[in-house]
This record gives structure tokens, sequence and C-alpha cells, in this order.
């Protein structure tokens, strides 16, 4: 096996999962610091029980975070992100059904939310293989 396959199938880079993890556990903290106003917002789009979900989505988020950065359950981990996104990108980033004044900002939204996913279901695929 040469030096680049072995790459190929071990732990995905430590700088790339800091980066991708890091700016996720951010938006989890800044999810449960503000919880008051990010309920308010959920209850606004119609999540039901948006009490109950906004902490729990959020905690989903930081642990599956926090074990991406570390690599600590990788598949859980990532899982737990792409849960996350899937579950939350369509129903809060819902740029089709708003006026026409937030799509733009809420189709931005969607469109990271998305690339997030991706980026999720590479580090779950990777967790796999190992």
């Amino acid at each position: 096996m040469s030096e680049t396959d072995a790459a190929d199938t071990g732990t995905p880079s430590r700088f790339g999962r800091l980066l991708f993890a890091g700016g996720l556990a951010i938006l989890a903290i800044r999810n449960l610091t503000d919880l008051e106003g990010r309920i308010a917002y959920a209850d606004a789009k119609g999540v039901p029980s948006a009490d109950r979900l906004v902490p729990a989505a959020s905690g989903l988020l930081l642990g599956g975070s926090l074990g991406i950065g570390t690599w600590k359950f990788p598949k859980l981990s990532a899982g737990s992100v792409a849960a996350f996104l899937a579950g939350v990108t369509p129903v809060m980033h819902d740029f089709w059904a708003v006026d026409s004044e937030s799509r733009d900002e809420e189709l931005t939204s969607f469109l990271q939310n998305l690339t997030l996913l991706g980026a999720a279901i590479v580090f779950f695929r990777r967790a796999s293989e190992n």
C-alpha cells in the first residue's frame, strides 16, 4: 500500500476536522446561549414543540461537532450532524415559502447547510470505512 492509499483510508485531516467541527460547535453554542430567540424563530417557522426540539437539536449538533473534532465515535458524531442538518435545513430555511425580501438570506442559509450536510456525509463515510 502506498502512502497515498493509507492517507485515503485513515482518519480525516485534523485541520479539516477542526475547521468543520469548530464552526458547527460555535453555531450550536450560539443556539444554546440564545434559546429564547431560537425557540421564537422556530415557533414562527411552525416547528412543533420548539421549546423542546431547539435545545435537543442544538445539543445534537454540539455533541456531533465535538465527536468529529476529536474523532471519537465518528460514525455517531457525523450521523448526528447529518441528522441535525437534514432535519433543520428544509424547515428553517424554506426559501421557496418566504417573501421576496427574505428569500436571498434563506436561500444562502439553505445552501450553506446543504454544503455542511455534504461534508457530514463524507465524514460519516470515512468513519464507516475505518
